[in-house]
């Protein structure tokens, strides 16, 4: 059986994508959960995260050929071969990286070209296109992880679609403004087209000595981002685009007629609502690790720890809900 992904994608950049897979994975770990976290967006700033700079430009330099992503594909560009098993860089115990590569964004015509081949069973194409899934299978099983979270770019392009090819889930991060509303708008049509043009593919599959992925990239809900708190209430400049965001998911999403009024606080696809927590971002991007580790040596003293406690609280909150819909489903049919 294979290892969940969880793919965290809107096609609106901006909105804390990066930080809340960061942050998630930082959190599944400490809950004693195996988590692989895997950096797919050739901007890399999730494996800037998770890796500081010195030992990230002895990684891209290396001459081994082993450490990122897109080493795990080279083999399939040059056509010298299949993906290699990927590079894992440890954080701890229970976290693992698969470093990304500025130099994935290179993969990206391979990954166009091959898409429509699939329709006429060509072997290249499939190895082509089922690439990622693959390695972070191979990753996972390495690893023994028990849940990948796969962080994305904020495009629709064909990275991005093998990427969510290779998705059983997705989370979709929305700050409260008028650009995340397109993107809703924009994304629930892509993944359908996405969705059904693999199911497609597959029947011509020409029956490799490889699984394929399901190609699922079910959405399990989104989860409002960067708001701006006063009196425990978002700013008022903010309400009206909060106020759509559940009748526009539903529509574009999940492609639902009943828009009704439900507010985002009662909404059953909002996973949850996320401050901002601006003051703390800077602190812990020094520190070099998740809000919540935060102590008073890196700086969180007074007001700070209190916003670490509360930091702490919510992202337990929102990574034991993705982990028990994820669990959920994934005992489920696979359709």
């Amino acid at each position: 059986m294979s290892v969940p992904v969880i793919a965290f994608f809107n096609n609106k950049g901006g909105v804390g994508k990066t930080s809340l897979v960061y942050h998630i994975a930082w959190m599944m770990s400490d809950l004693g959960h195996r988590v692989l976290a895997v950096d797919i967006d050739p901007q890399c700033n999730l494996t800037a995260a998770f890796i500081d700079e010195d030992d990230l430009g002895s990684l891209w330099s290396s001459d081994d050929n082993q450490k990122t992503i897109f080493d795990a594909v080279l083999p399939l560009i040059k056509g010298t071969g299949d993906i290699s098993a990927p590079y894992l860089q440890e954080q701890t115990y229970n976290l693992a990286v698969i470093p990304g590569d500025m130099a994935l964004s290179s993969f990206e015509d391979d990954l166009s070209q091959e898409w429509p081949k699939c329709l006429e069973g060509r072997e290249r194409s499939f190895r082509i296109i089922s690439a990622f899934w693959r390695i972070l299978q191979k990753g996972a099983e390495e690893h023994k992880s028990q849940f990948i979270l796969m962080d994305l770019g904020p495009n629709l392009g064909s990275i991005n679609r093998a990427a969510l090819i290779a998705s059983d889930f997705v989370v979709i991060p929305l700050g409260p403004d008028l650009f995340s509303i397109q993107g809703l708008e924009n994304l629930g049509p892509t993944l359908r087209e996405w969705r059904q043009g693999w199911e497609d593919r597959k029947n011509k599959n020409p029956h490799l000595g490889f699984q394929l992925p399901l190609g699922r990239m079910k959405p399990i809900g989104y989860i409002v981002m960067q708001h701006t708190i006063r009196s425990n209430r978002p700013v008022k400049s903010y309400e009206r685009w909060i106020a759509r965001i559940p009748a526009t998911y539903r529509r574009s999403i999940l492609k639902e007629n009943n828009e009704g009024t439900t507010k985002v606080i009662d909404d059953e696809n909002c996973l949850t609502l996320l401050k901002h927590y601006r003051s703390l971002m800077p602190m812990a991007q020094e520190a070099r690790k998740p809000i919540f580790h935060l102590q008073a040596a890196d700086g969180a003293i007074g007001a700070h720890s209190y916003s670490v406690r509360d930091a702490h609280r919510d992202f337990k909150v929102v990574t034991e809900k993705i982990i028990g819909i994820v669990n959920e489903k994934t005992h489920q049919s696979p359709s």
